[in-house]
């Protein structure tokens, strides 16, 4: 039999980077060995569940290239089975009616001298069995208690190895509460069964919640999967990852210009590695290295310079041509639009390529286009200025001049552009450096670019001898000049 795992959100919030991260180790463990990636959604929680919530999930998981094999399942459409489920426990004897309210549970409590785990079992067995039967056809309202048994629960968790808690430390868990409604723990187990589930793999916050299902799984006579538990994910200062560590949804990091190939990368080294010193990977070779045994003991630390260092690594392996549909999305943001691009696609597939090995994010590698979609001067950056235009104005600007005279005769490719730079120089007697760096300043108005012959290239001879003839005046009007 196919293994058959499931990633069982709660529609009562976004796609976490955690549950993202579960998700992923299940499809990678069913793509690796052959199994089913069951897709549930646990929406039983009326009151908090949305569907703008599912509709970011399901996004959220299809944007990271998680297909799921069946489903979405609702777990609200199974609340009959549910039911029926909690009510074989109390007919079987294995369950019994509560008709405590939660505040005569702690009076009582009190007046016994502490929290009793089986308070509420022993309050039922007060109460014969007749007078159960007839209080409950009476309409009197009653939650349905499973009774622990005595013993220990025992499983041999993937991860962990054997776990064991005592059950007189588990108390008798309500699975069907007074208004009718099955607790989540029922409703879990009886998912399960229905859909042949074999293996749950899911995050360490649910340990306390498996004996309680192993139980509900012996009682109810169904399978009990095989459970591993996986470390959780923290924050840098070493707490659970949360709000306060900044973004945690992986919409956010979408926004952010993070590739969906990066953040898969990224989420499957969250306390997993491949054996080996490789850390950027595409997804064929992730699903081929996979399996649990390397998954770690400790819990991953999500550390988001590492997820955008991974990102920039992607994005220079993505071609360009991939690349633009999204960076003309975010141009506008960076304030270069609205404005129509079309036609000038081959233009942008240069320039994104030629920008796409310096940029960590898809924002950011539109923030660095700025000086190259201007069809006009560009403003220097007064960093620029300062380093490379400031300290000896009259000299820099003696070299530019020079520069742009000859460059207004030669052919506009990158080795004649370079020849010429570098004849230039030594005309001059000095370094091409000398040349080199007043010329970017002067063409894109920052420090670093590209290889600057290439960008006069993308640039054109038009727009950079008049980005050349401009920064001459303006070398001339820094304070620092001296004819």
């Amino acid at each position: 039999m196919a293994f058959r795992v499931r990633f069982a959100p709660s529609p009562t919030g976004y796609l976490h980077v955690g549950g993202a991260r579960t998700a992923l180790f299940n499809w990678l463990f069913t793509r690796r060995y052959g199994g089913v990636f069951v897709l549930r959604v646990e929406d039983t929680d009326r009151q908090r569940s949305n569907e703008t919530h599912t509709q970011a999930i399901l996004g959220g998981l299809t944007w990271l290239g998680l297909d799921w094999d069946e489903g979405p399942i609702f777990q609200s459409d199974g609340l009959e089975r549910h039911v029926a489920d909690a009510r074989r426990l109390l007919a079987e004897g294995k369950a019994y009616r509560d008709f405590t309210t939660p505040e005569q549970l702690k009076a009582e409590a009190a007046l016994r001298g502490g929290e009793d785990r089986h308070l509420s079992r022993a309050l039922a067995d007060a109460v014969p069995p007749q007078e159960s039967e007839r209080r409950a056809a009476a309409g009197e309202p009653f939650a349905i208690r499973f009774r622990v048994p005595d013993g220990d629960t025992v499983w041999d968790d993937l991860l962990h190895g054997e776990l064991r808690f005592a059950n007189a430390d588990v108390e008798d868990l309500v699975v069907l509460r007074s208004d009718g409604s099955p607790t989540y723990n029922m409703a879990v187990v009886s998912d399960d069964a229905d859909e042949r589930i074999t293996h749950v793999i899911r995050g360490d916050d649910h340990i306390s919640n498996t004996p309680k299902q192993i139980l509900l799984y012996w009682a109810l006579g169904y399978p009990v999967p095989t459970f591993g538990h996986l470390p959780m994910v923290l924050g840098p200062d070493g707490r659970r990852l949360s709000k306060r560590h900044g973004a945690t949804a992986v919409q956010e990091y979408r926004e952010r210009g993070i590739l969906p190939e990066a953040l898969f990368n990224f989420l499957a080294l969250l306390g997993w590695n491949p054996g080996d010193e490789r850390e950027v990977m595409e997804k064929a070779e992730l699903i081929e290295a996979f399996s649990l045994d390397r998954v770690q003991g400790k819990s991953a630390v999500f550390d988001t310079e590492k997820l955008e260092w991974l990102n920039g690594q992607h994005l220079a392996r993505r071609p360009a041509g991939g690349l633009v549909p999204l960076i003309v999305a975010r141009l506008e943001v960076h304030g270069h639009g609205p404005t129509t691009w079309e036609g000038r696609e081959p233009w942008l597939r240069t320039l994104v390529d030629l920008l796409k090995v310096r940029a960590r994010t898809l924002d950011e590698l539109a923030e660095m286009a700025g000086p190259y979609l201007k069809e006009g001067p560009v403003e220097p950056l007064p960093e620029a200025v300062a380093q490379h235009w400031s300290r000896e104005p009259a000299a820099v600007l003696e070299r530019l001049a020079r520069l742009r005279e000859r460059l207004g005769d030669v052919p506009w490719d990158a080795p004649s552009l370079e020849q010429a730079t570098r004849a230039t120089a030594a005309e001059l007697g000095v370094g091409a450096g000398k040349l080199i760096h007043p010329l970017r300043v002067a063409v894109t108005g920052r420090m670093h670019s590209p290889g600057i012959f290439e960008v006069l290239v993308l640039l054109g001879r038009e727009r950079s001898l008049a980005r050349i003839d401009r920064a001459l005046q303006q070398i001339r009007a820094l304070p620092s000049f001296v004819a």
